[in-house]
This record gives structure tokens, C-alpha cells and sequence, in this order.
């Protein structure tokens, strides 16, 4: 078997994991709620900025910024479908981490 092979087998076990599907169908059960969607798009929005903020040394408002973000975060866990799908969201990428952290331990002595 060549490395492709491998790499498409665990690309279809990825989608057929359990993590991935449940991720999947409520990630599409909150992109059929246009007030849900646009929740969590703000939050995801504010997340961004924050981390690019952080990035580029922009931290005068860090405290302020991470207050914020968990307020946004607080608020919308008390919607039980946008909690269900960030802890779906949570579990997929773990998954994800582990298999790229397997992958980047298999490779670690020439990069």
C-alpha cells in the first residue's frame, strides 16, 4: 500500500467517525437557523479578531477582549443546540489534533 492510499483510507475513516458526523449535522442544524448561525458567526468573528489582536502585539485590551469573549461564550452555551455543536465542534478537533500530532511524531527528526 503506498502512502496515498493510506492518507485517502484515513481521510474516509475521518468521515466516518462518529466526531465527524455528529459535527457535521449540527454544524448544518445551526446553519439552518439564520439567528443561530449569526450568533455563532459574531462569537467565531470576535474569537478571530482576538487572536490576531494577541498576534500582532495588539494586547492593550487582552483582560478586556478575553472578558468579553467569555461573556459571548457564557451567553450562548444557555442556546442547548450551540452548546451541543461547540462541543461537537470541540470533540472533532480533537480528534484532528491527535491524528496530526501522531502524524508529526511519526516525522519529527527531519523537520
Amino acid at each position: 500500500m503506498n502512502i496515498y492510499d493510506t492518507a485517502n483510507k484515513l481521510a474516509k475513516e475521518i468521515r466516518d467517525s462518529n466526531e465527524y458526523k455528529e459535527y457535521k449535522k449540527l454544524k448544518a442544524n445551526i446553519e439552518a437557523n439564520p439567528a443561530q448561525k449569526e450568533k455563532v458567526e459574531e462569537f467565531e468573528h470576535l474569537r478571530y479578531k482576538i487572536q490576531i489582536d494577541a498576534m500582532q502585539g495588539n494586547s492593550t485590551n487582552a483582560e478586556e477582549n478575553t472578558k468579553l469573549l467569555q461573556d459571548k461564550y457564557a451567553e450562548l452555551l444557555k442556546d442547548e443546540e450551540i452548546k451541543k455543536y461547540f462541543e461537537a465542534e470541540i470533540k472533532f478537533n480533537v480528534m484532528i489534533a491527535d491524528v496530526n500530532k501522531i502524524i508529526a511524531e511519526a516525522v519529527k527528526d527531519v523537520i
